[in-house]
């Protein structure tokens, strides 16, 4: 066995090696992109139809690998249309990396941190009055089709808009804040709901529209919850919950902080939206 290896790399090139590593890269990517989300069971089916046509097959049934060897043309046909989130995600994150961005993160050194001073105050303020909110921060992916369902503020961050905003007789409580840079660009945003099935039924449209919204974006969502005041975070179509202000604003940090050396693009990309 050991000799059949060993002869085996003998005769591999270093384009064959290099081949190899980048079709299992790309088949690692593809598995993480689509993990925890309805494209993993969708998978899953079409690798019992395949399994089950090529053993029809072999076996001589013709009959029925006729019908499957059709309803695989068919879902040739079909998979862009049932998958265009996934793929609409993957392109997406094909167009965030590093070889196409100018910058990997969209908040300016000095704008960020009065911008999560006042955030964090607003937050506060919510989860000890129990007010339900949703808040989005924008990164490198643009939200303009979300914030065209709200009602425009384009207005500078501070702790009191944002919990004015919020209270129980505004009319945008409903609906989420979307935050560009040091701007709160809308409120009563309406935003796409996850449709994971795994998702706890405790949970609500808050927490299943910040979810939509980190699986069709790069964007941060962070929750307050009306009935029991606990604090979440979305990204990337993950949910942390339990939240306390400083494990908030650690996170908040590492996901959206500049480096020191990072240029300001934010009011670059509010003019050119």
């Amino acid at each position: 066995m050991v000799e059949r290896v060993m002869q085996l790399l003998t005769v591999l090139s270093w384009r064959d090696i290099l081949d190899i590593v980048l079709v299992t890269f790309i088949f690692y990517k593809a598995i993480i992109l689509i993990r925890g989300t309805r494209a993993e069971q969708l998978v899953k089916g079409l690798a019992v139809l395949l399994i089950a046509t090529v053993l029809s097959g072999q076996l001589g049934l013709a009959t029925f690998n006729w019908v499957l060897e059709s309803v695989m043309t068919i879902g040739l046909v079909a998979i862009p249309i049932v998958f265009q989130p996934e793929l609409r995600r993957g392109l997406e994150t094909l167009g965030r990396g590093k070889i196409f961005t100018r910058s990997s993160y969209l908040y300016g050194e000095k704008d960020f941190e009065p911008m999560l001073d006042e955030l964090i105050k607003a937050i506060q303020v919510l989860v000890k009055k129990k007010l339900g909110a949703l808040i989005v921060l924008e990164r490198e992916t643009g939200l303009n089709e979300f914030i065209e369902t709200g009602i425009s503020i384009d207005g500078q961050i501070s702790a009191e808009l944002l919990i004015n905003i919020f209270l129980s007789r505004s009319p945008l409580h409903d609906g989420a804040a979307i935050i560009r840079g040091n701007r709160l660009m809308a409120a009563g945003c309406y935003l796409p709901l996850t449709e994971n099935p795994n998702l706890s039924k405790e949970l609500g449209t808050r927490h299943r529209a910040a979810l939509g919204v980190s699986e069709h974006s790069d964007a941060v969502a962070i929750i307050v919850s009306e009935e029991t005041g606990v604090v979440s975070l979305t990204t990337n179509g993950k949910l942390t919950r339990y939240l306390d202000e400083k494990t908030l604003k650690q996170m908040l940090i590492n996901l959206c902080k500049p480096p020191s050396n990072t240029l300001s693009f934010w009011q670059w990309r509010s003019t050119e939206s």
